[in-house]
């Protein structure tokens, strides 16, 4: 599953995590450092499973826990219209 930054949403670091700016309405949301890094592998081509296991890998979470915040994420970020698949 490959999504993408719909067209009009910047992205970038913050000390905190990440952010994203939608230039049309001109709303920005805050992602925690868990949040950007599903973001990312999910950007870099990743399915939802492999982003799942890249935060098991990183941070102290078990794989249904991990598995669960990928989904509710994705949906949060699709629900937003921050990206298209």
């Amino acid at each position: 599953m490959a999504i993408t930054l719909r067209s009009g949403v910047l992205m970038t670091d913050t000390e905190y995590g990440t952010a994203l700016l939608d230039q049309r309405s001109g709303e920005y949301w805050t992602l925690n450092p868990t949040a950007a890094a599903v973001l990312r592998a999910l950007l870099d081509g990743r399915s939802a499973r492999q982003a799942a296991t890249a935060l098991t890998e990183e941070y102290d979470v078990g794989a249904e826990e991990a598995e669960q915040d990928v989904t509710r994420i994705l949906h949060e970020l699709r629900g937003a219209r921050l990206v298209t698949d």
